[in-house]
């Protein structure tokens, strides 16, 4: 690690303890097959959850997430609220306003609404005509859109879609080096966490057309710490939580997790950990004004 990028974490961590910034967040441990509560820089609470790759602080306190091939809601005192499972790999969910679930299927590239009771009550396939399995780089994370559409990380085939309400789809952007996590803006925009196809990690926005306005990568920190980013989570100022999933490269000074503004200040960096091997994906209520949050 040279000098300025040591300064760097120094002035971050100063900030992270201080201010109080992301004093406590959910993260999903990739390698190690858990998800798990930090508060203070301590694990406070963790579950089985093998390839977990998504992860919510729902508003009654509960943590919902991804276990591979299902999706739970479990309560801090681990009793299970929730639960769906299934034959294909899963790597997104989402509550949705209805109190219904949303899973992504990724091998059977089925987007569900599951009801609290297991139910399925909707089922939209995205799988290209003539396809009867998508395989597993098919998707990664997905999410069910305000106006009832999909938008997808198609991890694989390199691009990001849209999906109407009845599968088909609407618009797209080309991710070169495979998109992992996104979200769609208010103004429309979308955010997307980019991975290592081209060993270019970073964090993208772009607009309608899909130009890209905004990034931030290893050009703009010291040290080209970013590996395969992951999970994200977007504050109304603009500021960018993301994971930095750490597993094919597996350097010897780690950064799991990193806290950005739109000016690209890096604010908040979670250094390696004994309790943590690799992070996929974060989710906090830790910042003033993270009930403005976008996940």
């Amino acid at each position: 690690m040279n000098y300025l990028y040591s300064i760097l974490f120094i002035f971050s961590v100063s900030i992270f303890t201080v201010s109080g910034q992301l004093s406590s967040f959910a993260g999903c441990d990739y390698s190690q097959g858990i998800v798990f509560i930090m508060e203070n820089d301590e694990i406070v609470w963790q579950h089985p959850a093998p390839d977990s790759n998504d992860i919510w602080l729902l508003p009654n306190g509960n943590i919902l997430f991804t276990t591979g091939k299902g999706v739970l809601e479990m309560t801090r005192q681990n009793d299970t609220v929730f639960q769906y499972t299934s034959d294909s790999h899963i790597f997104a969910c989402q509550r949705l306003s209805n109190g219904n679930t949303f899973i992504g299927e990724c091998t059977t590239g089925r987007m569900l609404e599951v009801a609290p009771d297991g139910r399925i009550v909707k089922e939209v396939s995205i799988l290209p005509e003539g396809v009867t399995e998508g395989g597993f780089a098919f998707m990664r994370n997905a999410r069910r859109l305000a106006n009832g559409n999909y938008l997808v990380a198609h991890y694989g085939g390199r691009e990001v879609k849209e999906y109407d309400s009845q599968g088909r789809v609407v618009w797209r952007v080309e991710v070169p080096g495979g998109p992992h996590s996104l979200i769609r803006l208010p103004n429309g925009n979308t955010i997307i966490s980019v991975a290592d196809m081209t060993q270019d990690p970073k964090i993208i926005e772009v607009d309608k057309e899909g130009n890209c306005i905004w990034e931030f990568s290893n050009s703009h920190i010291a040290g080209s710490p970013l590996k395969f980013l992951g999970g994200l989570q977007v504050f109304a100022d603009g500021t960018v939580l993301f994971t930095n999933w750490t597993g094919h490269e597996k350097p010897e000074d780690k950064i799991h997790l990193f806290l950005v503004t739109k000016e690209k200040e890096v604010l908040f960096m979670q250094k390696d950990h004994p309790g943590l091997q690799t992070m996929s994906s974060v989710y906090t209520t830790g910042l003033p004004g993270a009930e403005n949050s976008f996940h």
